[in-house]
């Protein structure tokens, strides 16, 4: 590690900005966060600077620079366009021992401006030491997507207690009191307000002397979409992260389990067709059991939770048990499978209306559903895990009034790099399906929006670098 990192203390502070362009004008953003006094030396300065000169947010000497600008200042950053200003520039403030940041030039450096999260008083630096600022800015980005927007006001208030935490409780359980209430907190976002959150804090100093035992843990169903991991929602996220225990379907890609936190245990409770690995009372005791022990339990699902997903009988249970319950919904298959292919769900030449089922048949082994409603015209259906009674399907349709060449698609692994899509008609869908050897997990769209892939196939192309 070449470059330590460090916080400088910009309080009465100077900052030495030499050059008046782009690029002097970022870096004169970020240090106006700070209450350093900034002196910009530059014959001429974009509009932005200009302005801030203008109303004295900044001082500006419109001269080219000499080596005795560089005197008492806590910060030097030579941000020209020409490298023999910015070595000047350099030099004059290595001899005066004071740190320099010159622009696009490593070398020349004693210090480095890093990427910057900052959620109030708690701030984020992400520095690839100049090898790589693109990394380290998209490492900021997905630091940004993590961190609730919340955090900074969480800060402020929870600063004003610290003293009286320390007072009312034993110094070993002082930092206990405070991942609880983080950890909590972490899980709904930071979503509280100001006068919330002090009513919370003086609640948990209030129960944290009664010598209660654990509170009871949550169970959180989360949807994990249709496989892509991109397609997560930052809730699921941390969820995922949060959890101390993870029950996961066949269903779930690798890659979301991935991203579970290292130390959490993980249940597989995966169902085959027609082969249940665990029963669906296990699962919801396993879950109560979990979660009364005072663990943050995940039940993770592919797809949606609430969309033929049995969310509901699971949380009902959990619900009827006195457990806390949340669900965060998932890009259902129907969507995110859909959008992959390149088949709009809806659109208004082809379908005003989407209809949604099962393609599972009954335990009398009877294929019951809405026929009638399912051939409506000017509409698109979707049949989830329709691959075993793709040719029941078919037929059935056909009867209740489509016509043989009415459009489908079969998506096999929608939204992976192993997406296969098999398109063509009522009457010859099956045999396409056999011919291709699809073997699931597979979604079955009808309807005339089918035609519109051969034009809106984005995933095709693009799927490698998606």
């Amino acid at each position: 590690m070449q470059y330590f990192p460090v916080f400088l203390d910009m309080a009465s502070a100077k900052v030495l900005i030499v050059g008046g362009g782009v690029v002097a004008e970022r870096k004169w953003r970020l240090l106006a966060k700070t209450p350093a006094r900034v002196e910009i030396i530059a014959p001429e300065l974009t509009a932005a600077l200009r302005e801030a000169a203008d109303t004295g947010v900044i001082d500006w000497q419109a001269r080219a620079f000499v080596a005795t600008d560089v005197g008492d200042q806590r910060l030097v950053i030579a941000a020209t366009a020409d490298p023999e200003v910015n070595h000047a520039v350099a030099h004059a403030a290595r001899r005066a021992s004071i740190p320099v940041n010159v622009v696009d030039d490593r070398a020349a450096c004693t210090a480095i401006t890093p990427a910057i999260v900052e959620r109030g008083e708690l701030v984020v630096a992400i520095s690839s030491q100049g090898a790589m600022p693109v990394l380290a800015r998209r490492v900021r980005e997905r630091i940004e997507q993590a961190l609730p927007q919340g955090l900074g006001a969480f800060i402020a208030t929870a600063g004003r207690y610290r003293d009286s935490v320390r007072a009312q409780l034993a110094p070993e359980r002082v930092r206990g009191f405070w991942e609880r209430l983080v950890d909590g907190l972490w899980r709904e976002g930071f979503a509280e307000s100001d006068a919330r959150l002090a009513q919370r804090i003086d609640a948990a100093l209030e129960r944290s002397g009664d010598g209660a035992a654990t509170p009871p843990g949550r169970v959180t169903l989360v949807g994990g979409g249709p496989g892509d991991p991109g397609l997560l929602t930052l809730r699921a996220l941390r969820r995922l992260q949060d959890a101390d225990v993870v029950l996961f379907d066949r269903l779930v890609n690798q890659a979301l389990l991935d991203l579970v936190r290292r130390d959490a245990e993980r249940i597989h409770v995966g169902k085959r067709r027609d082969r249940h690995t665990v029963p669906q009372s296990d699962i919801n005791a396993l879950m109560i059991e979990h979660a009364r022990a005072g663990k943050q339990v995940v039940r993770l699902k592919g797809g949606d939770p609430f969309i033929f997903g049995r969310g509901g009988e699971e949380i009902a249970d959990v619900a009827a048990a006195g457990l806390q319950v949340e669900v965060v919904p998932g890009i259902t298959a129907a969507a995110g499978c859909a959008a992959y292919a390149g088949i709009p769900l809806t659109h208004r030449d082809h379908a005003q209306s989407c209809m949604l089922v099962t393609g599972h048949r009954k335990a009398n082994g009877v294929l019951d559903l809405p026929w009638a409603a399912m051939a409506a015209p000017q509409q698109t259906l979707v049949v989830y895990m329709g691959l075993a009674t793709l040719g029941e399907l078919s037929q059935r349709l056909i009867e209740h009034g489509l016509a043989p060449d009415h459009p489908c698609a079969m998506v096999e692994a929608g939204t992976l790099q192993t997406q296969r899509v098999v398109t063509g008609t009522l009457a010859t869908i099956q045999q396409s399906v056999t011919v291709a050897e699809l073997t699931g997990p597979a979604l079955l769209i009808v309807g005339t929006v089918v035609t519109l892939r051969q034009d809106l196939a984005w995933f095709d192309q693009a799927g490698s670098t998606a």
